[in-house]
């Protein structure tokens, strides 16, 4: 499925070109990955096979979970391979500051938030290609409902966990999961303005 993400695609076939990935290149799952998406890529058949055996090697060897025949959870799958191509491409985006080299200004926030690193100097984040095509902002917005003071926090996330009833569209599961709830007892919320 992630192949027929078409700007996923073109990013991680424009990554295989750019980066000279060959049989001596380091084995990550990123690099298998685009060998994969490359190898398709060429085909000049619609139909066929490829075994993404370099690619399920990698991945086995790098989660247990995937190392038995059972089925596992796509979802789980997911995450797990998107989390992992972004450490990859934030180390090599480490390794090139290293080197003397820069990471290219689209790849990073422009005027985003600062987090501190140890030494107290300001690090930006890393926004890579995999955050562009898979990653969103969810705004929870909470409101005292002595003072009215709403307090907003921005949340990145790469998935959302809906509550999916029967017969239910994706419209009315996103109205669910951002449907105002009133936190009291145990959950009550304290406002710092008037608390």
């Amino acid at each position: 499925a992630l192949y027929f993400c078409v700007p996923f695609r073109e990013q991680l076939l424009e990554y295989y070109s750019s980066h000279e990935i060959g049989a001596d290149a380091e084995d990550n799952l990123l690099t298998c990955l685009a060998d994969l998406f490359t190898q398709i890529n060429l085909q000049k058949k619609k139909t066929g096979v490829i075994a993404p055996k370099r690619f399920v090697q990698r991945l086995k060897k790098q989660n247990e979970l995937f190392r038995s025949y059972m089925h596992q959870d796509a979802h789980e799958f997911l995450n797990f391979l998107l989390n992992e191509l972004v450490d990859i491409l934030e180390k090599e985006d480490q390794a090139a500051k290293k080197e003397g080299g820069t990471s290219s200004p689209s790849e990073k926030t422009v005027n985003g938030p600062k987090n501190p690193q140890a030494n107290g100097v300001q690090k930006e984040p890393l926004v890579t290609w995999v955050h562009k095509n898979f990653q969103g902002i969810l705004t929870n917005e909470t409101r005292c409902l002595r003072c009215e003071t709403v307090t907003a926090r921005d949340e990145a996330f790469f998935d959302l966990s809906l509550d999916i009833e029967q017969n239910s569209s994706i419209t009315s599961c996103l109205k669910n999961f951002s449907s105002t709830e009133t936190l009291n007892a145990e959950d009550k919320f304290f406002c710092d303005k008037c608390c």
